[in-house]
C-alpha cells in the first residue's frame, strides 16, 4: 500500500509542474521537445502534449512498478529495496521533468529576446 501511495504522490508532483508550466507558457501553441548538442530545437509537439509526455510515461512507468511490486516476491535479501527503489525513479523522473521545462523556458527566453 505504502508503495502504492508514494506512487501516486509522484504523479501528482508531476500533473502539478505540468499544469503550473502550462499557465507559464499559455501564449506557446508549441514548445521545444528535443535539442541538438550545439542548442538548436531539432523538433517541437504541441504544448499539451509536450507537457503532458513525461508525466504520462512516469505514469505508465510506475503502474508496472507498482503492479510488480504487489504481485511478485522480492528476491531474499532485496525484501527493503521496493521502496527505496521507487524513491530513486521518482526522484529521477522529476528532476528529468524539470530540466525539460527548465530548457523549454531556456529557449523560450533566448527567442523572446
Amino acid at each position: 500500500m505504502t508503495v502504492l501511495i508514494l506512487a501516486v504522490i509522484i504523479a501528482l508532483v508531476m500533473i502539478g509542474l505540468s499544469v503550473r508550466a502550462n499557465s507559464r507558457f499559455r501564449d506557446e501553441s508549441r514548445l521545444p521537445m528535443q535539442w541538438s548538442l550545439s542548442g538548436s530545437v531539432n523538433w517541437t509537439a504541441p504544448r499539451l502534449v509536450a507537457l503532458s509526455f513525461t508525466p504520462a510515461l512516469t505514469m505508465a512507468i510506475l503502474a508496472f512498478f507498482v503492479m510488480g511490486s504487489m504481485t511478485m516476491q522480492p528476491r531474499p535479501g532485496q525484501e527493503g529495496a521496493v521502496v527505496p527503489a521507487l524513491l530513486g525513479m521518482g526522484v529521477c523522473f522529476i528532476a528529468a521533468h524539470v530540466f525539460h521545462l527548465w530548457m523549454i523556458s531556456k529557449t523560450l527566453r533566448r527567442t523572446e529576446g
